[in-house]
Protein backbone atom coordinates (compact mmCIF):
# COMPACT_ATOMS: atom_id res chain seq x y z
CA UNK A 1 0.00 0.00 0.00
CA UNK A 2 1.39 3.45 -1.02
CA UNK A 3 1.35 6.51 0.87
CA UNK A 4 -1.75 8.11 -1.29
CA UNK A 5 -3.70 4.90 -0.81
CA UNK A 6 -2.85 4.63 3.24
CA UNK A 7 -4.17 8.83 3.31
CA UNK A 8 -7.10 7.44 1.42
CA UNK A 9 -7.93 4.52 3.76
CA UNK A 10 -7.03 6.84 7.21
CA UNK A 11 -9.50 9.92 5.55
CA UNK A 12 -12.49 7.19 4.18
CA UNK A 13 -12.73 4.70 7.36
CA UNK A 14 -14.10 7.15 10.16
CA UNK A 15 -16.01 8.72 7.89
CA UNK A 16 -17.35 5.19 6.89
CA UNK A 17 -17.56 3.97 10.69
CA UNK A 18 -19.71 7.48 11.27
CA UNK A 19 -21.90 6.63 8.45
CA UNK A 20 -22.77 2.73 10.21
CA UNK A 21 -22.81 4.54 13.27
CA UNK A 22 -25.53 6.73 11.90
CA UNK A 23 -27.43 4.47 10.61
CA UNK A 24 -27.48 1.91 13.34
CA UNK A 25 -28.47 4.60 15.83
CA UNK A 26 -31.63 6.10 13.35
CA UNK A 27 -32.60 2.56 13.33
CA UNK A 28 -32.64 1.50 16.54
CA UNK A 29 -34.34 5.11 17.49
CA UNK A 30 -38.08 5.65 18.84
CA UNK A 31 -38.60 8.42 15.79
CA UNK A 32 -41.31 9.51 17.76
CA UNK A 33 -40.24 9.95 20.94
CA UNK A 34 -36.70 12.11 19.15
CA UNK A 35 -39.31 14.64 17.10
CA UNK A 36 -41.42 15.05 20.08
CA UNK A 37 -38.05 16.08 22.31
CA UNK A 38 -36.71 18.18 19.84
CA UNK A 39 -39.92 20.07 19.10
CA UNK A 40 -40.11 20.73 23.26
CA UNK A 41 -36.17 21.04 23.99
CA UNK A 42 -35.90 24.39 25.60
CA UNK A 43 -33.52 26.47 22.92
CA UNK A 44 -31.97 28.88 25.21
CA UNK A 45 -30.02 26.32 27.15
CA UNK A 46 -28.82 24.96 24.00
CA UNK A 47 -27.56 28.71 22.76
CA UNK A 48 -26.01 29.45 26.15
CA UNK A 49 -23.91 25.68 26.00
CA UNK A 50 -22.99 27.08 22.33
CA UNK A 51 -21.63 29.88 24.06
CA UNK A 52 -19.43 28.27 26.35
CA UNK A 53 -18.11 26.61 23.29
CA UNK A 54 -17.33 29.91 21.23
CA UNK A 55 -15.41 31.48 24.24
CA UNK A 56 -13.39 28.21 24.27
CA UNK A 57 -12.42 28.65 21.03
CA UNK A 58 -11.36 32.12 21.49
CA UNK A 59 -9.51 30.89 24.73
CA UNK A 60 -7.76 28.54 22.56
CA UNK A 61 -6.82 31.16 19.86
CA UNK A 62 -5.75 33.57 22.60
CA UNK A 63 -3.38 30.61 24.49
CA UNK A 64 -1.83 30.37 20.95
CA UNK A 65 0.09 33.84 20.97
CA UNK A 66 1.27 32.65 24.28
CA UNK A 67 3.34 29.98 23.02
CA UNK A 68 4.29 31.73 19.50
CA UNK A 69 5.93 34.78 21.41
CA UNK A 70 8.90 33.08 22.86
CA UNK A 71 10.21 32.46 19.56
CA UNK A 72 9.74 36.36 18.51
CA UNK A 73 6.00 35.66 16.35
CA UNK A 74 2.48 38.01 17.39
CA UNK A 75 -0.07 37.25 15.63
CA UNK A 76 -3.12 39.17 14.91
CA UNK A 77 -5.42 37.95 17.42
CA UNK A 78 -8.10 37.96 14.57
CA UNK A 79 -6.04 35.73 12.75
CA UNK A 80 -5.41 33.28 15.07
CA UNK A 81 -9.31 32.94 16.17
CA UNK A 82 -10.01 32.34 12.56
CA UNK A 83 -7.44 29.47 11.87
CA UNK A 84 -8.76 27.72 14.72
CA UNK A 85 -12.10 28.00 13.64
CA UNK A 86 -10.56 26.84 9.80
CA UNK A 87 -8.80 23.82 11.99
CA UNK A 88 -11.61 22.78 13.48
CA UNK A 89 -13.78 23.20 10.05
CA UNK A 90 -11.10 21.37 8.28
CA UNK A 91 -10.65 18.03 10.95
CA UNK A 92 -14.86 17.38 10.39
CA UNK A 93 -13.48 15.81 7.14
CA UNK A 94 -10.25 14.39 7.28
CA UNK A 95 -9.16 13.68 10.53
CA UNK A 96 -5.69 15.87 12.09
CA UNK A 97 -5.64 17.87 8.87
CA UNK A 98 -7.03 20.47 10.68
CA UNK A 99 -3.93 21.03 12.60
CA UNK A 100 -2.19 21.38 9.67
CA UNK A 101 -4.27 23.87 8.09
CA UNK A 102 -4.03 25.85 11.08
CA UNK A 103 -0.28 26.00 10.92
CA UNK A 104 -1.01 26.80 7.09
CA UNK A 105 -3.12 30.00 8.25
CA UNK A 106 -0.18 31.36 10.30
CA UNK A 107 2.30 30.90 7.00
CA UNK A 108 0.23 32.60 4.71
CA UNK A 109 -1.13 35.63 6.79
CA UNK A 110 1.41 35.56 9.50
CA UNK A 111 4.61 34.90 8.04
CA UNK A 112 5.15 31.71 10.45
CA UNK A 113 7.24 28.98 9.55
CA UNK A 114 5.16 26.13 9.23
CA UNK A 115 7.06 23.86 11.26
CA UNK A 116 7.10 26.01 14.11
CA UNK A 117 3.62 26.62 14.07
CA UNK A 118 2.80 23.59 14.19
CA UNK A 119 5.11 22.41 16.71
CA UNK A 120 3.32 24.74 19.27
CA UNK A 121 -0.05 23.15 17.86
CA UNK A 122 1.62 19.53 19.25
CA UNK A 123 2.73 21.18 22.60
CA UNK A 124 -0.73 22.36 22.67
CA UNK A 125 -2.45 19.13 22.04
CA UNK A 126 -0.41 17.71 24.95
CA UNK A 127 -1.92 20.15 27.26
CA UNK A 128 -4.92 19.24 26.41
CA UNK A 129 -4.20 15.73 26.90
CA UNK A 130 -2.81 16.01 30.15
CA UNK A 131 -6.51 18.00 31.13
CA UNK A 132 -8.78 15.48 29.46
CA UNK A 133 -6.56 12.40 31.81
CA UNK A 134 -7.08 15.50 34.80
CA UNK A 135 -10.75 14.89 34.44
CA UNK A 136 -10.57 11.85 34.00
CA UNK A 137 -9.07 11.16 37.94
CA UNK A 138 -11.41 13.49 39.00
CA UNK A 139 -14.19 11.26 37.82
CA UNK A 140 -12.55 8.19 38.70
CA UNK A 141 -12.43 9.96 42.65
CA UNK A 142 -15.61 10.76 43.21
CA UNK A 143 -17.83 8.12 41.34
CA UNK A 144 -14.49 5.36 42.83
CA UNK A 145 -17.33 3.50 44.97
CA UNK A 146 -19.89 3.62 41.66
CA UNK A 147 -17.38 2.42 39.15
CA UNK A 148 -15.85 -0.39 41.79
CA UNK A 149 -19.63 -1.55 42.52
CA UNK A 150 -20.05 -1.74 37.99
CA UNK A 151 -16.84 -3.21 37.14
CA UNK A 152 -17.51 -5.98 40.31
CA UNK A 153 -21.36 -6.38 38.83
CA UNK A 154 -20.52 -6.91 35.47
CA UNK A 155 -16.61 -8.52 35.71
CA UNK A 156 -14.55 -11.13 37.66
CA UNK A 157 -11.99 -8.85 39.86
CA UNK A 158 -9.68 -11.50 40.06
CA UNK A 159 -9.35 -11.71 36.04
CA UNK A 160 -8.95 -7.94 36.33
CA UNK A 161 -6.30 -7.45 38.44
CA UNK A 162 -4.45 -9.88 36.61
CA UNK A 163 -4.88 -8.57 33.46
CA UNK A 164 -3.83 -5.08 35.22
CA UNK A 165 -0.94 -6.90 36.55
CA UNK A 166 0.25 -7.81 33.10
CA UNK A 167 -0.02 -4.93 31.35
CA UNK A 168 2.04 -3.41 34.27
CA UNK A 169 4.93 -5.87 33.54
CA UNK A 170 4.33 -5.61 29.72
CA UNK A 171 4.43 -1.68 29.59
CA UNK A 172 8.18 -2.16 31.84
CA UNK A 173 9.81 -4.78 29.50
CA UNK A 174 8.02 -2.30 26.71
CA UNK A 175 9.98 0.64 28.09
CA UNK A 176 13.42 -1.19 28.80
CA UNK A 177 13.48 -2.35 24.99
CA UNK A 178 12.58 1.56 23.93
CA UNK A 179 15.13 3.02 26.06
CA UNK A 180 17.51 0.95 24.47
CA UNK A 181 16.75 1.26 20.85
CA UNK A 182 18.91 2.79 18.44
CA UNK A 183 16.81 1.84 15.23
CA UNK A 184 13.33 0.91 13.50
CA UNK A 185 10.04 1.13 14.82
CA UNK A 186 11.38 1.43 18.89
CA UNK A 187 13.43 4.31 17.96
CA UNK A 188 10.31 5.97 16.38
CA UNK A 189 8.84 5.84 19.73
CA UNK A 190 11.33 6.90 21.74
CA UNK A 191 11.86 9.60 19.91
CA UNK A 192 8.00 10.27 20.32
CA UNK A 193 7.63 10.27 23.87
CA UNK A 194 11.13 12.43 24.39
CA UNK A 195 9.44 15.01 22.11
CA UNK A 196 5.73 14.69 24.53
CA UNK A 197 8.28 15.27 27.46
CA UNK A 198 10.01 18.10 25.54
CA UNK A 199 6.42 19.64 24.63
CA UNK A 200 5.51 19.63 28.07
CA UNK A 201 8.23 21.01 29.76
CA UNK A 202 8.51 23.62 27.27
CA UNK A 203 4.94 24.70 28.53
CA UNK A 204 6.57 25.11 31.73
CA UNK A 205 9.68 27.14 30.63
CA UNK A 206 7.38 29.84 28.91
CA UNK A 207 7.43 33.72 30.17
CA UNK A 208 3.49 33.36 30.56
CA UNK A 209 2.99 29.89 31.52
CA UNK A 210 0.49 30.90 34.57
CA UNK A 211 -1.51 32.24 31.61
CA UNK A 212 -1.16 29.34 29.41
CA UNK A 213 -2.17 27.08 32.14
CA UNK A 214 -5.40 29.35 33.14
CA UNK A 215 -6.43 29.43 29.50
CA UNK A 216 -6.27 25.86 29.40
CA UNK A 217 -8.20 24.99 32.85
CA UNK A 218 -10.37 27.75 31.38
CA UNK A 219 -11.18 25.93 27.97
CA UNK A 220 -12.04 22.88 29.60
CA UNK A 221 -14.00 24.38 32.27
CA UNK A 222 -15.95 25.60 28.97
CA UNK A 223 -15.77 21.90 27.48
CA UNK A 224 -17.74 21.09 30.32
CA UNK A 225 -20.27 23.93 30.74
CA UNK A 226 -21.77 23.44 27.23
CA UNK A 227 -22.02 19.59 28.00
CA UNK A 228 -23.81 21.18 31.40
CA UNK A 229 -25.47 23.63 30.14
CA UNK A 230 -27.58 21.53 27.22
CA UNK A 231 -28.92 19.26 29.58
CA UNK A 232 -31.71 21.21 30.98
CA UNK A 233 -32.90 21.46 27.19
CA UNK A 234 -34.19 18.16 26.93
CA UNK A 235 -37.71 17.42 28.84
CA UNK A 236 -37.16 14.74 31.34
CA UNK A 237 -33.61 14.43 31.28
CA UNK A 238 -32.45 14.55 34.98
CA UNK A 239 -28.30 13.32 34.82
CA UNK A 240 -26.15 13.23 38.32
CA UNK A 241 -23.11 14.95 38.69
CA UNK A 242 -21.04 11.85 38.03
CA UNK A 243 -23.21 10.89 34.88
CA UNK A 244 -22.57 14.26 33.46
CA UNK A 245 -19.41 13.60 33.35
CA UNK A 246 -19.04 10.05 32.29
CA UNK A 247 -20.64 11.37 29.25
CA UNK A 248 -18.65 14.38 28.77
CA UNK A 249 -15.57 11.37 28.89
CA UNK A 250 -17.09 9.02 26.63
CA UNK A 251 -18.30 11.89 24.28
CA UNK A 252 -14.89 13.28 23.84
CA UNK A 253 -13.51 9.85 23.51
CA UNK A 254 -16.08 9.20 20.56
CA UNK A 255 -14.85 12.61 18.37
CA UNK A 256 -11.37 10.79 18.33
CA UNK A 257 -12.99 7.70 16.93
CA UNK A 258 -14.99 9.42 14.00
CA UNK A 259 -14.68 12.64 12.23
CA UNK A 260 -16.53 15.23 14.70
CA UNK A 261 -17.72 12.26 16.48
CA UNK A 262 -20.46 11.84 13.82
CA UNK A 263 -22.74 8.48 14.53
CA UNK A 264 -20.47 7.94 17.55
CA UNK A 265 -21.47 10.72 19.80
CA UNK A 266 -24.69 10.35 20.46
CA UNK A 267 -24.02 6.69 21.57
CA UNK A 268 -21.39 7.31 23.67
CA UNK A 269 -22.85 9.73 25.34
CA UNK A 270 -26.57 7.38 25.76
CA UNK A 271 -24.55 4.49 26.77
CA UNK A 272 -23.01 6.53 29.51
CA UNK A 273 -26.11 7.94 30.44
CA UNK A 274 -27.82 4.29 30.89
CA UNK A 275 -25.18 3.60 33.56
CA UNK A 276 -26.67 5.77 35.85
CA UNK A 277 -30.15 4.74 34.93
CA UNK A 278 -31.02 8.05 32.82
CA UNK A 279 -33.81 6.79 31.23
CA UNK A 280 -32.85 5.95 27.06
CA UNK A 281 -34.97 8.17 25.22
CA UNK A 282 -34.55 11.90 26.44
CA UNK A 283 -30.21 10.97 27.32
CA UNK A 284 -30.18 9.72 22.75
CA UNK A 285 -32.08 12.90 22.26
CA UNK A 286 -29.31 14.95 23.78
CA UNK A 287 -26.46 13.09 22.32
CA UNK A 288 -27.75 13.98 18.95
CA UNK A 289 -28.83 17.88 20.09
CA UNK A 290 -25.30 18.08 21.48
CA UNK A 291 -23.21 16.61 18.67
CA UNK A 292 -26.10 18.40 16.50
CA UNK A 293 -24.98 22.40 18.01
CA UNK A 294 -21.28 21.27 18.38
CA UNK A 295 -21.57 20.14 14.45
CA UNK A 296 -23.23 23.18 13.16
CA UNK A 297 -21.26 25.57 15.12
CA UNK A 298 -18.18 24.67 13.55
CA UNK A 299 -19.77 24.41 10.04
CA UNK A 300 -21.08 28.09 10.35
CA UNK A 301 -18.22 29.71 12.04
CA UNK A 302 -15.60 27.76 10.36
CA UNK A 303 -17.07 28.07 6.63
CA UNK A 304 -17.26 32.31 7.79
CA UNK A 305 -13.07 32.34 8.72
CA UNK A 306 -12.37 30.69 5.11
CA UNK A 307 -14.65 34.05 3.68
CA UNK A 308 -13.56 36.08 6.57
CA UNK A 309 -9.65 35.86 6.45
CA UNK A 310 -8.68 37.06 2.83
CA UNK A 311 -11.14 40.04 3.06
CA UNK A 312 -9.29 40.79 6.66
CA UNK A 313 -5.69 40.24 5.27
CA UNK A 314 -6.49 41.42 1.48
CA UNK A 315 -3.61 43.95 1.92
CA UNK A 316 -1.43 40.57 1.70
Amino acid sequence: MNATQKKIVKTSLPLLLGGVLVWYSLTGMDQEKMVFHLKNANYAWIFLGLFFGILSHLSRAYRWKFMLAPMGYNPKFTNSVLAVLIGYFVNLAIPRAGEVSRATVMVNYENIPFEKGFGTIVAERIADLIMMFLIIGITLFFQFDFILTLVAKNFDPLKIGMIFMGVIVVIILFSSFVKKAKQGILLKIKNFVLSLIEGVTSILKMKKKWAFIFHTIFIWAMYVAMFWATIPAIQGLEVPVGGMLVGFIAGGFSIAATNGGIGSYPLAVMGAFLLFNVPESPSEAFGWIMWSAQTLMIVVFGGLAFLVLPLFNKKK
